[in-house]
């Protein structure tokens, strides 16, 4: 693969000198650095005329004027601990890729391979917000790929920013009535801090990890959904499909750690959770930050692996999320949990936790850049250093990928467990 073309896309408007600075909130502030990475691939498309090089043109333009709008987004960071953004139009990291591949070479992919990881921009330094990558295939697919810093904002703020670049290009100008009502909520904060806090961070640094996606069909969730009432005989009503799910894979993971191990290890599953509209005063979806909280259910007796536990342990975590009153709450809440974490071996507890995040519900599957909706989707694995579960919608609706990530012995066994296979199948497509 070639990566042909590397500059710089800034706003296409000059950022006003009152919100040169952008301080960060005191939930972003709590977030250890990393990039939150998605590529998006799309197939050729016979109505689409354009050559690459004026596909690349219609959307470097939008990312332009997108960039007006997400104005911290062309900003940097100015130094790896600052608590602020500095908005000085510095711009967005935008590479183009040439690869030889044909995109259906991807699509019999059953496991992470490396040449995913090329796929996503390279150089980013920790200061830099957002990078671009275009990636130019054979047959005359796309893949675009970018990767937002985390200390910025979340899965859900991702999501918004795809969409709003992907309508400014579909319909060519931010100020089309499609486009205004996805323009980005910014909730201004003031901070008192130099750098950011030191936190404590749970790192499990594996270094033998494999991956597998599986897709569970939305007929097969209902027939999860059904054995879970059937078990409490009613008393957990309406379980989510990501409820359930996550709860099959967590008890899954669990059983075959116990069956390598030879017996049962406490665990913990940690679900970061979108809270836009748990707050009082809800909050639109297209609200910039990490708005999220992180629920904890810890399994410490093979007792509690049942399936109607988990259930009921998972429902009961997203309960206590309900009318939060600030962003700050929920920090001081999160502060709270890491130390109420720190009173034991956050080493040992790392070896045994299991985190699930979920991008279910997000539209990313609806990012139409003017040559339709995405084919897939997938994330960048490179630096996944915990085990875990991913889940999202499959492209068309019809049930959850989930791109499972284990120790290669604990897969072996997991991979082959009867009761999960039973809903869902090994993925003959990585996207």
């Amino acid at each position: 693969m070639e990566k042909f073309n590397r500059e710089t896309i800034k706003p296409s408007c000059v950022t006003p000198s009152s919100l040169r600075t952008y301080n960060l909130s005191s939930l972003d502030q709590l977030i250890e650095q990393s990039y939150v990475s998605l590529i998006l691939f799309y197939e050729i498309n016979r109505n689409w005329k354009l050559s690459a090089q004026h596909k690349s043109q219609v959307l470097k333009k939008a990312l332009s004027q997108c960039l007006t709008r997400y104005y911290p987004f062309a900003g940097r960071l100015c130094t790896p601990t600052s608590t602020y953004v500095d908005c000085n139009d510095e711009g967005v990291v935008y590479i183009e890729a040439q690869n030889d591949r044909e995109l259906k070479t991807l699509q019999h992919i059953t496991e992470h391979d490396e040449t995913l990881d090329l796929l996503f921009p390279d150089g980013l330094n920790g200061t830099s917000i957002v990078g671009v990558q275009v990636n130019h295939f054979a047959c005359g697919g796309i893949g675009v790929a970018v990767c937002m810093s985390h200390i910025i904002g979340d899965a859900c703020t991702l999501s918004s920013f795809l969409n709003y670049w992907a309508s400014v290009a579909r319909y060519g100008s931010a100020d089309h009535v499609e486009v205004r009502p996805l323009n980005p909520h910014f909730i201004r904060s003031t901070t008192t801090n130099s750098v950011r806090p030191e936190v404590q961070v749970i790192n499990q640094g594996y270094t033998n990890l494999v991956s597998r996606n599986f897709v569970f069909p939305n007929t097969k969730l209902c027939e999860l959904k059904n054995k879970v009432i059937a078990m409490t005989a009613g008393s957990i009503q309406n379980p989510t499909r990501v409820e359930v799910l996550t709860s099959l894979l967590y008890k899954t993971a669990m059983a075959a750690a116990t069956t390598i191990s030879g017996y049962f290890k406490p665990s913990y599953l940690f679900m970061p959770m979108d809270i836009r509209n748990k707050f009082v005063q809800k909050l639109p979806q297209t609200t910039v930050g990490n708005l999220g909280s992180v629920m904890v259910v810890a399994t410490r007796d093979a007792a509690e692996t049942s399936l109607s536990v988990m259930v009921a342990e998972i429902k009961k975590a997203k309960s206590q999320l309900e009318g939060i009153e600030s962003v700050q709450h929920v920090a001081e809440n999160f502060k709270s949990l890491l130390l109420k974490l720190g009173n034991e071996d956050l080493e040992d507890i790392a070896k045994r936790s299991y985190v699930c995040s979920s991008l279910c519900g997000f539209p990313y599957n609806k990012v139409d850049f003017g040559w339709g909706k995405p084919l897939g989707s997938t994330m960048a694995l490179k630096s996944a250093d915990k085990i875990g579960f991913a889940l999202k919608d499959s492209p068309n609706g019809d049930g959850i990928e989930a791109l499972v990530i284990l120790e290669k012995e604990d897969m072996k066994v997991f991979q082959n467990d009867k009761e999960m296979l039973s809903f869902s199948q090994i993925n003959q497509f990585y996207f």
